[in-house]
């Protein structure tokens, strides 16, 4: 409440009573705004500890990376590659997940390149598309827009990783771009996997949601198009989805116009 909206408009003296009552509404009020003051610092230091433990934990991860990519037995290296891939990207989420609150604070308007933000990203994953017998096949990515990079590269890497995830094995991705008339560029992520049930389509973007088949994945969260579709939101970009089960699912990316970016960014 405001205590100088609260106050009596007249110019009249206060009775006891009067002056009592706002005494008190107004000590209540500030033992609220100290108590919110510690609940944000005390939030801020919990976010800085987190980010500074993942930090910390991806020091030894570097290191067992060298020595995975050492190893001479292939297969034992692929297996090893494959696990420590999978806590690499659960890292990545988390962290990112801690920095969705801020990330009006933590983006950087560039020119990004669909191909080769996507290709990176494709790559990143190749141990785990090998195993797995995964292709992909890409066409028409050769569009530009105006985003932010680091962004843009987590939802890609969400989209990806899910199509690995959910895809049967010795399959095909298919990514690619097109425009509409409008100008807005649309980047597309198809797979031929175990689809999404009709029931479960409209609440995949929900936090912790796992669906019917994430149930059966132990290494499903729920989070990835959570956190996908929310830093999404926030950078103008649009989510669309189209699933049918045991067909597959096709993700696809709807980018802002160079003006409507600046706009939402400038907000």
């Amino acid at each position: 409440m405001d205590i100088e909206s609260a106050l009596p408009v007249s110019s009249e003296k206060l009775s006891s009573f009067e002056t009592v009552y706002f005494e008190v509404i107004e000590n209540i009020e500030l033992k609220w705004r100290e108590q919110l003051n510690r609940v944000h610092v005390e939030s801020s230091e919990d976010q800085d500890r987190a980010i500074g433990w993942i930090h910390e934990v991806k020091t030894p991860l570097t290191a067992m990376k060298l020595m995975i990519d050492s190893l001479d037995d292939n297969t034992l290296k692929n297996r090893l590659e494959i696990e420590w891939l999978r806590i690499h990207l659960l890292l990545d989420q988390e962290l990112h997940h801690i920095r969705l609150s801020s990330i009006e604070n933590d983006n950087r308007m560039e020119i990004v390149s669909i191909r080769q933000t996507t290709l990176r990203e494709i790559k990143n994953l190749q141990t785990w598309c090998i195993e797995k017998g995964i292709g992909f096949d890409i066409e028409n990515l050769d569009a530009e827009v105006l985003t932010d990079q680091k962004w843009t590269s987590f939802i890609i890497r969400q989209l990806l990783s899910n199509a690995v995830k959910y895809s049967n094995d010795n399959s095909d991705i298919q990514v690619y771009a097109s425009k509409d008339s409008d100008g807005h560029v649309y980047l597309y992520i198809k797979d031929s996997g175990t689809g999404i049930s009709q029931a479960d389509l409209p609440r995949i973007f929900n936090k912790s949601f796992t669906g019917t088949i994430g149930r059966h994945q132990t290494a499903s969260t729920g989070m990835g198009l959570y956190l996908a579709k929310n830093a999404a939101s926030k950078l103008g970009i649009q989510i669309f989805v189209q699933s049918e089960e045991n067909v597959g699912t096709v993700f696809s990316l709807r980018f802002p116009l160079k003006n409507e970016f600046v706009k939402i960014m400038s907000r």
